[in-house]
């Protein structure tokens, strides 16, 4: 299974005249590692450390001279320096020293490139005061298969071709049935290669809890402060229910702790990567501004996980439309997680608009950047009249175009809000979410 969009950066990455260091970010047992041994393959010679190994980790203790230093990695390693090198240092937060010498790798062994990866970086960074060389590395994201990845994991290139080149209408029932096989399952590396050997879902059972029982483990990594530690066991355990929901901290899940205490908890995990706080705008036009100040709506980095621990799965696997699961929150909260991975930025954070003014209840699911507009995504079923929040955005927006995500086939719409405005709707099944930039390319003029 390749992770196309992080392989996709990573050839570009190693063909830059000004490649830095790489940094890979991302939640646990996302496939970062096996990311790397992957692309290792374009490399002549691979160099693969891990810190975690005492005679590793010396090394970085024992030369200050990176050129010095890479000469006792070959040697102890027993390769031969010839031809293009990948050296990969995994687990780095283990020793600052490697931490600080890859600003040298840039300014006096470009040659070599190098990656670097660790368990929870987001978090242990702060906790062991680690910083890296500013300007002198650079970051990937590293997020859980999206619905093309997951397609490639089972071995069905066939159906990514039809989807990448927009010609799935043919067979949508077949696709949109696979859409909903990965909703199911979600886009965990390690669930994903389970499922793709008999397609059993009963016996994910134990990868789902190997994953979990990970991240509550790592529990203790995330902070050294025992209350805060505390109130992330509470979310761990009963957060995944509240999936897709706009949430309060006050209290959340019905816990007697108090707004603060839960706002840095839920923080503290989303360094993790764990989770995402996705703040409203009342924008309809770039810039984007979050109002922080609002309730956020809670996004888990895998669907799959959330329907695994919400106990949903039967839910989910029966129905024709997941728009009809859980209020269509799942329906939601995976197009979430399609939306995330069209970008490998650190920086790319997902919106959701609220119209500002006292009273209202006018949301729209979520705003996507696309050059300089901000085109409102509804996850919908049903008939055009029934968008009244999608009408009252498009009335402030500077633009007409408009996307619903459902379970029918690809169409467009010409819509006409009770103002009078005209605005075309693309409506996407969600298979198209992950090739959406390509559909607003083609459509947008």
């Amino acid at each position: 299974m390749i992770q196309r969009k992080a392989m996709e950066y990573l050839l570009k990455w190693k063909d830059r005249a000004d490649r830095k260091p790489l940094v890979l970010r991302g939640a646990r047992q996302v496939g970062k590692t096996t990311l790397v041994r992957e692309f290792a393959k374009q490399y002549d010679v691979f160099l693969d450390l891990n810190l975690e190994k005492t005679a590793d980790r010396n090394l970085f203790e024992q030369y200050d001279d990176v050129n010095e230093l890479l000469k006792a990695i070959f040697l102890q390693k027993r390769k031969i320096n010839k031809g293009s090198v990948l050296l990969f240092i995994d687990e780095i937060q283990n020793s600052k020293k490697a931490v600080a010498i890859l600003r040298y790798f840039y300014e006096e062994a470009n040659g070599v490139h190098v990656i670097v990866a660790g368990s929870l970086l987001e978090t242990v960074i702060d906790v062991r005061k680690i910083s890296f060389p500013v300007g002198r590395v650079e970051y990937l994201a590293v997020r859980p298969c999206c619905f093309l990845e997951f397609l490639n994991g089972i071995n069905d290139d066939f159906d990514i071709d039809l989807i990448t080149n927009l010609n799935v209408t043919p067979v949508h029932h077949r696709i949109i049935k696979l859409f909903n096989d990965y909703t199911l399952i979600g886009g965990m590396p390690a669930v994903v290669a389970k499922y793709a050997e008999n397609q059993d879902i009963v016996a994910l059972k134990y990868v789902y809890d190997s994953l979990l029982q990970s991240y509550r483990d790592d529990v203790e990594k995330y902070t050294e402060n025992a209350n805060t530690i505390k109130v992330i066991r509470e979310i761990l355990e009963t957060g995944w229910m509240q999936a897709g929901s706009i949430i309060a901290f006050e209290k959340f899940g019905g816990t007697n702790f108090s707004s603060r205490e839960m706002s840095t908890a839920f923080q503290t995990i989303q360094k993790a990567m764990l989770l995402e706080l996705v703040f409203p705008t009342a924008s309809a036009q770039m810039p984007l501004i979050q109002n922080r100040r609002q309730r956020p709506k809670l996004i888990w980095l895998d669907t799959g996980l959330v329907n695994y621990v919400a106990n949903i799965q039967k839910e989910v696997f029966s129905v024709p439309d997941i728009q009809d699961v859980w209020r269509g929150r799942i329906a939601e909260h995976v197009v979430a997680q399609e939306l995330l991975t069209l970008s490998d930025s650190l920086l790319a954070k997902r919106v959701f608009w609220r119209r500002d003014k006292h009273g209202s209840e006018a949301e729209i699911d979520f705003v996507y950047r696309y050059d300089s507009l901000a085109i409102p995504v509804e996850v919908k079923s049903g008939h055009n009249s029934k968008l009244k929040s999608l009408h009252l955005f498009m009335d402030l927006a500077p633009h007409n175009w408009a996307i619903r995500i459902w379970s029918n086939p690809f169409s467009i719409d010409e819509v006409t809000t009770p103002t009078n405005k005209k605005f075309t709707l693309l409506n996407l099944p969600f298979y198209y979410v992950g090739v959406l930039e390509e559909i607003l390319k083609k459509y947008i003029i």
